[in-house]
């Protein structure tokens, strides 16, 4: 279905492969899709609608990756739907681990592209960091991942298959509402998620779904760093939290570490802000804010933050992200003072503003850190990706 209005183009070069095997992804199908599955398979109406019902039940629920052990269903179907279908999970490349204890994955699609995920647990929560995209098609400057080209979007079983793989890890199988260490998901792993809206969407409806992985719309955030068009379509169709990558507060340094804002700019942002269907005091809208030495973390800049949430009445918080370095990177991060000072400045105005505690540092696992271990390029090469970019967006 087109999307209605101005929307960035966006180039994906490559879609999502069909496997050589010609067997059928059921991770990511919605139950309709695979009740429509199975009946193109052969099975008739009434079969398909109870195999589908089982298979949905195994997969997100018990967390099969296959079809032997499903004991309610019968041995001959077992073996002709193994023949047909699959269950699959991105293939794990490397796993490490932090000295804080966050967990990173590189994993890597059936077509051989690489892409990475986070858990970060906490004494009273573990949040899971998704990827939307392999690579990324904007250019945030402080960022890691922004260096890499685009490669294709991940669809809607590649992104469910992350939480998937993350509840293997854990042991987190069968499926329980209570007790979790995987307790929260974001989107704000590698990509722009409403670049990929429709598989972003289609995903975690999967993930909210009562009857399998069952998270509340209340512990997912989706990130975003200002796609205007495409936020009202995410409240109404998606509903989860939202989080915005806003970073500055004036258009001179916006524009600057976040090129989007030369199509979206802060006030046309901020007003699709305070539009965003189901915000209130009680479901804020996340301001993300690294913070840069001498860039966007004076006095002046946190009294500006505070006017213009006052200005736009939004029910926010604000989160300060001290700026996680990484190989060539233009940035450095704000002194603790300054980030103390710039958190007092929001928080006297009424407005939350905590520090968030870098986590993950070692293994690159921290916020922009992101970047595929498999992604090699020269600095000439960076600094000619990014003049594209920049080029594209002008």
């Amino acid at each position: 279905m087109p999307i209605p209005g101005h929307i960035d183009p966006v180039t994906v070069p490559r879609p999502a492969p069909a496997r050589e095997d010609a067997r059928v992804e059921l991770v990511g199908l919605s139950k309709a899709e695979m009740r429509e599955a199975l009946a193109a398979a052969g099975l008739d109406d009434k079969q398909a609608k109870l195999r589908a019902k089982q298979l949905w039940h195994q997969i997100y629920n018990r967390g099969a990756t296959g079809f032997a052990a499903m004991s309610d269903i019968a041995k001959p179907q077992r073996a002709w739907l193994a023949e047909r279908f699959t269950i699959g999970r991105p293939e794990v490349v490397v796993a490490q681990v932090s000295t804080d204890g966050t967990r990173k994955w590189l994993l890597r699609t059936v077509d051989g592209h690489d892409f990475e995920m986070v858990f970060i647990p906490d004494a009273d929560r573990g949040t899971l960091c998704v990827s939307s995209q392999v690579g990324c098609t904007l250019n945030c400057r402080f960022c890691h991942t922004g260096t890499m080209r685009l490669v294709r979007n991940l669809d809607a079983g590649e992104i469910v298959g992350q939480v998937m793989l993350a509840r293997d890890s854990l042991g987190e199988w069968p499926s329980q509402p209570e007790g979790r260490m995987l307790s929260n998901i974001v989107m704000m792993g590698m990509g722009e998620p409403l670049y990929n809206f429709d598989n972003v969407r289609d995903a975690l409806k999967i993930v909210m779904d009562g009857d399998g992985l069952g998270l509340s719309r209340r512990r997912i955030t989706l990130s975003t760093s200002g796609v205007v068009p495409m936020m009202a379509r995410a409240g109404e169709e998606i509903g989860v939290n939202l989080a915005v990558s806003l970073h500055a507060v004036t258009k001179e340094i916006r524009d600057e570490i976040v090129p989007l804002n030369r199509k979206y700019g802060i006030d046309e942002l901020l007003e699709a802000c305070a539009a965003y269907p189901g915000a209130n005091n009680a479901r804020r809208i996340t301001f993300e804010y690294v913070m840069l030495k001498d860039k966007n973390d004076s006095d002046a800049d946190a009294r500006e933050l505070v006017r213009l949430i006052r200005k736009y009445k939004l029910p926010a918080k604000v989160n300060l992200i001290p700026f996680n370095p990484w190989p060539g990177a233009d940035y450095e991060c704000s002194s603790d003072e300054r980030v103390q000072r710039f958190s007092d400045i929001v928080f006297e105005a009424g407005i939350s503003a905590p520090i968030r505690r870098p986590r993950g540092r070692d293994i690159m696992a921290a916020c922009g850190q992101l970047k595929s271990a498999a992604e090699k390029k020269s600095r000439a090469e960076l600094d000619r990706i990014a003049a594209e970019k920049q080029a594209a967006l002008a």
